[in-house]
């Protein structure tokens, strides 16, 4: 073979990997986002919310005690008192952020992370955003960087911003901390598609050349 063929080879074989692992990636891109629409709408037992985090988050074990720890360390707010089922889809809206959080930070970081927009987890009065709004920015943000990975073009991340926050009017220190808190949560939406990237090429070809 001749140093011609050879490249052509080598360029045709990449081709292929590429188009098999962008195939791949186009399937699973649904899946891996998590729409706030699509969170549970009806209130939850504990072991109900574990397994419902185990399900989205195969690579990350969550216990009970785990999920009773956040709460104890206040990283996420407390069931509701007097409910049998005191897990709302407030609960798991944090919690599905904390998800994407869990293999990029400490837990003491996510909660500073969380304080930056929430202030105290648990009283719903001082947020500077609401749990939805955050919410459904990360989910944009999420699909913004998947595009942005395969296009390989800049994209305009500040009007997905501007129009999930156009309603709030921050004062200047609530603008320092949620531009900081946004910054945060967009390196984590990049980290966490890098995260399935990478696992989706080791999970389809690790076991290939064995």
């Amino acid at each position: 073979m001749n140093d011609r063929d050879r490249d052509r080879d080598n360029g045709t074989i990449f081709q292929e990997v590429v188009s098999k692992f962008s195939e791949m990636i186009g399937e699973n891109t649904e899946k891996s986002i998590i729409q706030y629409d699509e969170l549970p709408q009806y209130d939850l037992f504990l072991s109900q919310v574990k397994d419902y985090l185990n399900d989205k988050f195969k690579h990350d074990k969550f216990t009970n005690s785990i999920l009773q720890n956040y709460i104890k360390s206040e990283v996420i707010s407390k069931p509701e008192d007097g409910k049998k089922r005191g897990y709302t889809k407030l609960h798991l809206a944090q919690l599905v952020l904390l998800g994407y959080m869990r293999p990029i930070l400490t837990t003491d970081e996510i909660k500073s992370v969380f304080r930056l927009a929430f202030n105290d987890i648990n009283n719903r009065e001082d947020d500077i955003l609401s749990w939805e709004d955050t919410f459904k920015l990360f989910s944009d943000l999420q699909q913004k960087n998947i595009e942005l990975f395969f296009s390989g073009e800049e994209k305009d991340l500040e009007e997905i911003i501007r129009r999930h926050l156009e309603k709030y009017e921050f004062n200047n220190e609530d603008k320092e901390r949620i531009l900081i808190f946004l910054l945060v949560m967009i390196l984590v939406a990049h980290a966490s598609n890098i995260k399935k990237l990478v696992t989706t090429l080791v999970e389809e070809f690790g076991d290939k050349y064995k």
